[in-house]
């Protein structure tokens, strides 16, 4: 069974940047496509990147392209999200997510059909 687990979220001012890791387990991921959303309770997920874990063909949503850098370790089966130029608004609790590249379709369907590990909060103050 696929297990996700993030770490690294946090308080940090605007301008700040923070590092998101997640940790994979429970397949070999050689078939997986894997990232991250971000969700505010009450709104609805918001994709944000993806990747291979080989660390090919990185994706990101508009939103955050040119501050959010993502990157993998096969080796470890690790994915990071490197979060520069914080904003307020991308307060939120984020989520590390994989699906198999069969299913994968874009950003989206990794938010809506993929495995999601617990979230970490992530908190921009101004």
């Amino acid at each position: 069974e696929v297990q996700l687990v993030e770490s690294g979220g946090g308080l940090v001012q605007a301008g700040g940047s923070l590092r998101l890791s997640c940790a994979a387990s429970g397949d070999t991921f050689e078939n997986f496509i894997l990232g991250w959303f971000r969700q505010v309770p009450g709104k609805s997920r918001e994709p944000l990147s993806s990747i291979y874990m080989s660390g090919s063909n990185p994706e990101y949503a508009d939103s955050v392209k040119g501050r959010f850098t993502i990157s993998s370790d096969n080796a470890k089966n690790m994915v990071y999200l490197q979060m520069n130029g914080l904003k307020p608004e991308d307060s939120a609790i984020y989520y590390c997510a994989a699906l198999l590249r069969s299913y994968y379709s874009g950003l989206r369907s990794l938010a809506d059909f993929g495995f999601w590990g617990q979230g970490t909060q992530v908190t921009v103050s101004s």
